[in-house]
């Protein structure tokens, strides 16, 4: 027994394990976080585990989506090996005695890789049969797509190893054909360890085993009467092939990323992720090869270098809002001008222009007083897209087509804004009798198409290069990033109805064909919204007794339109408004504007996930208006989540969780939001009476089988027919009928 175990020990499979874990943490981390992303240890609220276990290309799932995302591992698992080789192979000198020796070395490295597949096709065939309903040959069949995308990558590097890389055996016959140490060339400082280091007992691991080609375990032989020389040799060789296939797969990822305009090279998001790892995988093996102990040093002097370099103003780069013209002079953004820009002529001048809209919203009624809605959506990604449409053709259809009709204002956050845009637009297009009946468009599968495949490739081909491919947008040119490949992909999933300027929906709102809409991203430099519409409403940076009583109330808002009027502001792109409005950090850029100091704006659930602050300024500017020209306000929120949590219980902590501890109330941002707002709703009730004012709720509960949808820009089929199955829960239908009781009176 005792003799088994150490022959299992001192196998080479076992001693490259040993050996990661003692040398080469990073390169075990990243199949830890592959692994943890994959299970939805971590990240799965925000549907990071769909990316692998459902990927979409073209907007399918199949055969083919999964065989492109193998290919992607193959190139991972290859690049891997090539890494740890690089930084482990001089401690088995063995090696380069075997025929083809990185073959070799890859094939007893199997341990990791084999491990992560196994968790990755029984995560598959789990989530497939159980949350997606297929078959089980279905799934094998998928499966076997991302076996054979692998196992081809693999193999044709395989191949170009055959022809390229040269055994012992030709070196010994003809020295001529040793190859040169390209090495020297690229890292002249690395140093060179003693050529009698190879065959030292000390550098080396103790190896008695090792597994053949043919899966048999065989004797390790000696390397005492080699030449150090020729075994170094040997090790130089794959290193320089090494550097060359890492080369050769970024060069085709860059090939990729010029055409990323075309749906055909936009690659599944799970895809991008082992890309990615592929890289970091080979930046951190080449640094560690080359600089060795130095290695920490330079990683941090990277970053340094990096975030200096990209300060730089030839190679500084900032998104920014397409239609805007950054080449004029900066509009002045400070406590003056925006005290100037709230001057009671000004504010009292937009007011009357939206009471005219408004005007033009009453006759548009048979009633003296019509009921009016407000609808405010929550933010959520796809989710709350595809809810918030979904509820909005519920309601409307319930109350016989009259809900949009009645709806004088739209107001939300990030995905849900995205969703109620697109309808809107559909109606829009319904009225100018474009489109016969606008239910006849299947507007949930639209909103719910993917966004998150193109995000996530651009992110890897081009963005982590700075972006350097420029367009055209409304006369101006900009960079193309993944701000520029989100917008694309979100008009092509809506059929590009939204592909308009600000300016084009001015007239639409002001004759109250379509209701008003505020888009509010959230400004990151003082923590103001910023109200985006094509009309005037700079009664909406201020609460009413700031024009009146001077510095009685901060000035928290600023209007768009009128910041940036000389920067050709309704030439802004209206899909560009709705990004700003539903940037993610990290999977969307921030956008930065051209005003001095730069304005940058970020997703608008940070200050108001629901888009109620937009509706009670309204409200509470208007409420004269609202009491003498309506029958009440129906606020309907669409909430991408359940308000209603269970309260945690307080548990024993490690230290590390009581140092962390009073940050805990900041992860409850959501909550926090919901408890302002019912404070807000609560003043609106004594403003314009209980009988005027109504609050109908429309929540977003998963049913009792399934997982609630991740937060992000991409759903599973099952998370759509879960979503729109929703609507019939219990609290929903009750809401449907006490809106439908308001337009029976």
């Amino acid at each position: 027994m005792k003799n088994w175990i150490s022959k299992l020990y001192y196998s080479f499979p076992v001693q490259l394990l040993a050996l990661h874990l003692r040398s080469n943490p990073l390169l075990i981390f990243v199949w830890l976080l592959l692994t943890l992303f994959i299970t939805g240890v971590l990240g799965s609220h925000y549907g990071l585990k769909y990316v692998f276990l459902d990927p979409e290309y073209l907007g399918k799932v199949n055969f083919f989506s999964f065989f492109i995302v193998g290919m992607a591992y193959g190139g991972f698992f290859i690049t891997w090996n090539l890494t740890s080789y690089l930084l482990s192979a001089h401690y088995f000198p063995f090696l380069a005695t075997l025929n083809r020796p990185f073959r070799k070395y890859a094939l007893n490295n199997f341990i990791i890789p084999t491990l992560f597949v196994l968790i990755f096709f029984i995560s598959v065939l789990r989530f497939q049969i159980v949350f997606e309903f297929w078959s089980i040959g279905n799934t094998l069949l998928k499966c076997i797509g991302f076996g054979a995308g692998a196992f081809l990558v693999v193999r044709t590097v395989k191949t170009y190893l055959r022809f390229t890389n040269k055994d012992i055996e030709n070196f010994v016959k003809d020295k001529s054909k040793r190859p040169p140490n390209l090495m020297k060339f690229i890292a002249p400082g690395r140093r060179t360890p003693n050529l009698d280091s190879l065959k030292d007992d000390r550098n080396t691991r103790t190896v008695k085993t090792y597994l053949t080609e043919k899966y048999k375990l065989r004797l390790v032989r000696s390397v005492a009467h080699y030449d150090s020389k020729l075994l170094q040799g040997i090790f130089k060789q794959n290193h320089t092939n090494a550097l060359i296939i890492q080369l050769f797969s970024l060069m085709i990822l860059l090939f990729f990323g010029v055409f990323i305009d075309y749906p055909w090279f936009r690659l599944p998001a799970g895809a991008s992720v082992f890309i990615l790892s592929s890289i970091l995988v080979a930046i951190s093996g080449a640094v560690t090869y080359w600089f060795q102990d130095w290695k920490i040093t330079v990683f941090v002097g990277l970053l340094l270098g990096i975030n200096w370099l990209t300060g730089l103003r030839n190679f500084n780069y900032n998104n920014k809002a397409y239609g805007l013209d950054y080449q004029v002079e900066a509009s002045a953004y400070s406590p003056s001008q925006l005290k100037q820009m709230t001057s009671p002529d000004l504010i009292e001048s937009d007011i009357e222009n939206t009471i005219q809209i408004l005007e033009n919203w009453k006759a548009k009624h048979k009633e003296e007083k019509p009921k009016m809605i407000l609808t405010c959506v929550s933010g959520g990604g796809l989710k709350a897209a595809t809810w918030a449409v979904e509820v909005l053709q519920e309601a409307d259809q319930a109350i016989d087509r009259e809900l949009l009709d009645h709806t004088a204002l739209i107001s939300g956050s990030s995905g849900g804004l995205v969703g109620t845009a697109y309808l809107r637009e559909c109606y829009h297009q319904e009225k100018l009798g474009l489109v016969d009946d606008m239910y006849t468009i299947n507007h949930v599968e639209d909103v719910s198409l993917d966004l998150l495949n193109s995000i996530a490739f651009m992110i890897v081909s081009n963005d982590l290069f700075l972006p350097w491919m420029e367009f055209e947008r409304g006369g101006y040119r900009y960079r193309k990033d993944r701000g520029y490949i989100f917008e694309k992909q979100l008009n092509e999933n809506t059929h590009y109805v939204m592909n308009k300027r600000l300016a084009d929906y001015r007239e639409p709102e002001r004759k109250a064909e379509i209701p008003m809409m505020f888009i509010t991203p959230s400004i990151v430099n003082d923590g103001r919204r910023m109200v985006i519409s094509p009309q005037p409403v700079r009664y909406m940076m201020v609460s009413p007794i700031g024009v009146t009583k001077d510095e009685s109330v901060e000035i928290d808002a600023v209007d768009f339109g009128s910041l940036f009027k000389d920067q050709n502001a309704e030439n802004l792109s209206f899909t560009t408004a709705l990004r700003m409005n539903a940037t993610y950090p990290f999977i969307l850029p921030n956008v930065h504007l051209p005003s001095s100091p730069v304005i940058e704006v970020m997703d608008s659930g940070f200050r108001d996930n629901f888009g109620v602050k937009s509706a009670v300024r309204f409200m509470h500017v208007f409420a004269d208006w609202i009491k003498q020209n309506t029958s009440g306000v129906v606020m309907i929120m669409i909430q991408g989540r359940d308000r209603s949590e269970d309260i945690g219980e307080d548990q024993a902590k490690g230290i590390i969780s009581n140092l962390m501890d009073p940050l805990g109330i900041a992860t409850k941002m959501m909550r926090l939001q919901e408890f302002d707002h019912d404070t807000s709703l609560g003043f609106i009730y004594g403003l314009l009476g209980e009988d005027m004012f109504d609050v109908i709720r429309f929540k977003y509960r998963p049913s009792v089988k399934n997982e609630e949808a991740s937060m992000t820009f991409h759903l599973t089929e099952n998370e759509k027919r879960d979503i729109m199955q929703a609507m019939d829960g219990h609290s929903n239908q009750k809401s449907l009928e006490r809106l439908k009781a308001h337009f029976q009176q």
